[in-house]
C-alpha cells in the first residue's frame, strides 16, 4: 500500500501540506469514550466568531477548487461541508467510531481528514488528475466515472475513492464495522499548514493509542518525499 500525489498536483499547488497515518488494529469498538464532543466544542466556539467560509484554512481550499474551474461555494472540502452542518444543524452524524473521531478532528482544525480502510485498495493511491474512465461509488451503491481532468484518489486498477479532490470520499474504501487497517490522509493548503498538520495527525495519532491501544505510523509528505508506503 503506497500513497502519493502525481508530479503535476505538485507543480499546481505548490503550497500543499500533506500528512499521512497508517494503523493496524482499529476493528471494534474503543477502550473509553473518545474527545468527539471535546473536538466538536472547540470547532463551534471558533465558529462563534464567523462562518466557516472565513476561516484561512477554508479560504486555502477555496482558491485552490477554483483553479481546478470547481464553484467553491457548490463543491466544498471536506471540512468545510461538516463546519457548515456543525453551524447549521448544531451536531455531526454518528457514524463509527473511527470515523466520528476523524470528522471531529477535521472540524476542530478546519482541514479535511479522509480515512480509507486499506484493504479496499488496490495497490495505492495516486491523488492526479483523472481520465475519465476511473470508477466511483457513491454512499448510496451508484457508480460514476469522475469528469476527465478531476483530481481523485485513484488505486492501480482505475477505482477513484475520492471525486474532486477532498470533495467526497468513495463507498469504495469507507471506513466499517470490519476496517481493521487505516490510511489516514490530511491536506493543507493555508498558512500555518505545515505547522498544523503535524498537531492534527498527533491528535489522531494519541487517540488512536488511547482508544484502540494502537501504535500509528506518521510521515509528512514533500515534493522532495512525495510517497508514503505502508
Amino acid at each position: 500500500m503506497y500513497f502519493q500525489h502525481s508530479p503535476r498536483i505538485r507543480a499546481e499547488h505548490p503550497d500543499l501540506v500533506v500528512g499521512v497515518l497508517y494503523a493496524e488494529g482499529v476493528a471494534g469498538e474503543p477502550r473509553g469514550d473518545l474527545p468527539v464532543a471535546d473536538l466538536h466544542a472547540r470547532a463551534r466556539e471558533r465558529l462563534a466568531t464567523g462562518s466557516e467560509g472565513g476561516f484561512p484554512e477554508i479560504q486555502a481550499w477555496r482558491r485552490a477548487f477554483a483553479r481546478m474551474g470547481l464553484a467553491p461555494t457548490r463543491y466544498r472540502c471536506a471540512s468545510e461541508s461538516l463546519l457548515r452542518r456543525l453551524r447549521t444543524e448544531g451536531a455531526l452524524p454518528v457514524l463509527h467510531p473511527l470515523v466520528d473521531l476523524g470528522n471531529a478532528v477535521s472540524a476542530a482544525y478546519a482541514i479535511p481528514v479522509g480515512i480509507l480502510d486499506v484493504d479496499q485498495v488496490t495497490g495505492g493511491i495516486e491523488v492526479r488528475h483523472a481520465r475519465g474512465d476511473e470508477r466511483y461509488l457513491t454512499f448510496t451503491g451508484v457508480e460514476e466515472h469522475p469528469d476527465p481532468g478531476e483530481v481523485v484518489f485513484a488505486d492501480e486498477i482505475g477505482r477513484a475513492h475520492a471525486r474532486r479532490w477532498t470533495n467526497r470520499q468513495s463507498g469504495w474504501s469507507a471506513v466499517r464495522d470490519g476496517t481493521g487497517r487505516v490510511l489516514v490522509v490530511v491536506e493543507a493548503m493555508h498558512d500555518g499548514a505545515d505547522r498544523d498538520v503535524p498537531r492534527l495527525l498527533d491528535t489522531l495519532a494519541g487517540e488512536l493509542a488511547r482508544g484502540w491501544g494502537v501504535a500509528a505510523r506518521r510521515a509528512l509528505l514533500s515534493a522532495a518525499t512525495p510517497r508514503f508506503a505502508a
